[in-house]
């Protein structure tokens, strides 16, 4: 009889062990509110995808013909175009990629843009595109930048030859300083002490101290300086002289230029993220465009290479690996995809009408 009992026992503790092992095969313990694993496997695949889509990169052309495009970078596909009511001079990521920004020259009647109206700088959610917040600004501004703390934003107003400073925590212009003759485009430097505007109404770069809101001075460095770049250490200066074919490369500390001759109409120039090289996108003109991008060597000031991209090289900007430049052509309506090993245009886009400023995600 306790024969036959122990025999019932311990078969009941088989069943239970059975129905436990079921059981936990279908839930979850320790704190997991009863899903299942399904439930759970689910909702750790969308967080996946909500979190590859935030760490997915995009490169931003801006298009005076009145549009924004986006392309992804592990693709180089066009994933949207943003229409816009004026001219989109230039574009900027901002230093966390989460919003991008845009100057445009308001519409006029017959669609070309109003220099008499005040410009605008749009403000877009780089995800979904969404524009996040309108600051107007002065006449035909030309560029935007973020400082690398995120707290500004810079925009050279061509026309009125001043600088907006944009509150980012309140989308407010909070000041405006003067600046040499027709401010364009411009760099500041990692410390968020300086920006270095080109001036391309006179020969002269104003540097401007960020934090008095004062330009400090101006360099003198050559016949229509179009944009500027610095080193990450603050101590090299470049600037594209249009008017002279040429890239001049300064000495912050003592001033003293070397000029490097480069392609015909030098018009955006951006360096790497070592420091090493700078590149020079060469525009031409409507009439006689240029078609090329200089490849400089920061030190020894010499031109490396030079790379064959479409009509009307504009703006360039450089992966942040290092890996690949992007060129606007903007009389061909593209981008020039370039392998920066092996200095070879891998690929073209079509983008938007008359592509201007370039910018990618960090």
């Amino acid at each position: 009889m306790m024969k036959r009992s122990l025999l019932s026992i311990s078969f009941l503790l088989v069943i239970f062990a059975i129905f436990l092992t079921g059981c936990s095969s279908n839930t979850t313990t320790n704190g997991n509110g009863g899903k299942t694993t399904t439930e759970i496997e689910e909702n750790t695949e969308q967080q996946k995808e909500i979190k590859d889509n935030k760490e997915e990169k995009f490169y931003f052309t801006a298009n005076e013909g009145g549009s924004i495009n986006k392309i992804r970078v592990a693709d180089n596909e066009v994933v949207s175009t943003i229409e816009v009511d004026g001219a989109v001079h230039n574009i900027q990521t901002s230093p966390n990629g989460e919003v991008f920004a845009v100057t445009v020259v308001p519409a006029a009647e017959g669609g070309h843009g109003n220099m008499e109206m005040p410009g605008l700088v749009l403000f877009y959610n780089s995800q979904t595109d969404e524009i996040q917040n309108k600051v107007e600004v002065g006449n035909h501004p030309a560029h935007v930048v973020f400082t690398d703390d995120g707290r500004y934003g810079l925009v050279t107003n061509n026309e009125d030859n001043t600088v907006s400073v944009i509150d980012l925590s309140t989308y407010t212009v909070i000041n405006t300083i003067s600046t040499g003759e027709g401010p364009h485009g411009f760099r500041t430097s990692k410390d968020n002490q300086y920006a270095y505007v080109a001036n391309m109404g006179e020969d002269t770069v104003s540097v401007i101290n960020i934090e008095t809101m004062k330009e400090e001075k101006r360099i003198t460095v050559g016949a229509t300086p179009v944009t500027t770049g610095i080193t990450s250490d603050g101590k090299t200066l470049v600037a594209t002289l249009n008017g002279e074919n040429k890239l001049a490369i300064i000495d912050v500390e003592s001033e003293s230029i070397s000029k490097v001759d480069v392609g015909v109409g030098p018009a955006q120039v951006y360096i790497d993220a070592k420091d090493q090289f700078a590149y020079v996108a060469n525009q031409g003109t409507p009439e006689k465009p240029s078609n090329n991008l200089s490849v400089i060597d920061i030190k020894e000031k010499k031109v490396i290479t030079t790379i064959e991209t479409g009509k009307g090289s504009h703006g360039v900007v450089v992966s942040p690996n290092n890996q690949f430049a992007y060129v606007t052509n903007m009389f061909e309506n593209s981008v020039s995809i370039i392998d920066l090993e092996t200095y070879t245009v891998t690929g073209t886009i079509q983008v938007g009408e008359t592509p201007n400023g370039i910018s990618i995600m960090d």
